[in-house]
């Protein structure tokens, strides 16, 4: 069987490396960063690190595959259902590993199924690492029950909810409202604590009121995920407040974690280690923002 991917970033690759080098000649992947000079060199190098050949297009990608993993950003998950259609052999399956909006979701499937191919609603509902290709997944839509042993033969770790194209993205949207929502509040309170110098003081408190979490070690982590993931976590968020919107309900608080999240990551702070002490994090931090 014939693998394509769209999409060669942190979640790709981890697939790849979980599944190891028996499945790499399988694999084909085309990545857009490959289109540009100055980020084609690291697709390309990423590529042969893992012994797969790295398309040129995704017509190259698509071409005889009969499994393709589309694993972009959040905003690019529609616009690659787009260009990969016309591509696709009949029948050939499109999961969309993408954090997207059910909405988003629906008309991906739209266009994929109207080119005759099949698509797959994935939710990711962990970090790819440490558990790779056997990360928890969630599916769903009208090819779910008979795609779920196709992939745990991979192996992957798949779990089927019942109803259409996307049902299983509801669930990974409405969860990282408060994941990412937490993260985003603990910049916002974190940081204010140690400008105000008072963070000794909150974080005891939060241990009183909130026992069973470590909350300095916590902290840290959070940051560490908004300073390494934070641009791909906004693309995630604005997913997150279309879902919302499609639900005719307020999104003030993810629409502010969009916010949170971009500033974290566009301040190019070195990532901490989860044992480092909150303080000279927060220092660091807080003199990256208000140098922007």
């Amino acid at each position: 069987m014939k693998i394509a991917f769209i999409g060669m970033g942190e979640a790709g690759a981890a697939l790849v490396k979980g599944w190891g080098a028996a499945r790499a000649p399988q694999i084909t992947a085309y990545d857009i960063k490959s289109d540009v000079p100055d980020t084609a060199p690291e697709i390309a190098t990423r590529c042969a690190a893992l012994g797969i050949e790295r398309a040129s297009s995704p017509a190259d990608a698509l071409s005889g595959a009969e499994l393709v993993f589309s694993t972009v950003t959040a905003d690019q998950a529609l616009i690659a259902a787009q260009a990969g259609a016309p591509h696709l052999a009949s029948g050939a399956v499109w999961c969309d590993l993408n954090s997207c909006a059910p909405g988003t979701k629906r008309r991906a499937a739209a266009v994929i199924e109207k080119a005759g191919g099949r698509y797959l609603d994935v939710a990711v509902m962990a970090a790819v690492y440490p558990r790779m290709n056997m990360v928890p997944l969630l599916i769903s839509g009208p090819h779910a029950a008979d795609l779920e042993p196709v992939l745990a033969a991979l192996p992957m770790s798949p779990k089927r909810v019942e109803g259409d194209v996307g049902r299983a993205s509801s669930i990974k949207m409405i969860r990282s409202v408060m994941v990412k929502g937490m993260e985003a509040l603990t910049a916002e309170c974190v940081l204010a604590a140690r400008a105000a110098g008072v963070e000794a003081e909150v974080l005891a408190s939060l241990e009183r009121s909130h026992p069973g979490t470590e909350w300095e070690a916590k902290s840290v982590y959070n940051l560490e995920r908004m300073l390494v993931h934070g641009v791909r976590r906004a693309a995630e968020m604005e997913e997150v407040a279309k879902t919302l919107a499609e639900l005719d309900l307020p999104n003030a608080l993810v629409q502010a974690t969009v916010d949170w999240q971009r500033r974290i990551a566009a301040t190019s702070v070195a990532r901490p280690e989860e044992t480092d002490p909150i303080g000279p994090v927060a220092d660091d931090l807080l003199a990256a923002l208000k140098a922007r």
